[in-house]
């Protein structure tokens, strides 16, 4: 058996007690504000995402072609004798 939940019981009470408290005029208003904000907050990450993304590849691509970890040829040939 497990022990009551602080938060469990205090729904509990609220929904025992009868008449429920007062609801503020304006809550659908910020709701939607709210759902507006995470709305945008969530397009942003994703457009910063592709364009993460494409940097990423773009990259990949230069570097596949212009293989920077090779060394430079060597313009002349090394001496043969010492």
């Amino acid at each position: 058996m497990r022990l009551p939940d602080r938060k469990e019981t205090e729904v509990r009470a609220m929904l025992e007690s009868g008449t429920p408290g007062p609801v503020p005029t304006d809550l659908a208003e910020r709701a939607v504000l709210l759902g507006h904000r995470t709305a945008q907050r969530r397009r942003t990450v994703q457009w910063l995402m592709w364009i993460f993304f494409a940097a990423a590849v773009a990259f990949a691509v230069w570097a596949a072609v212009a293989e920077p970890w090779m060394g430079r040829p060597q313009q002349t040939t090394p001496p043969l004798g010492w």
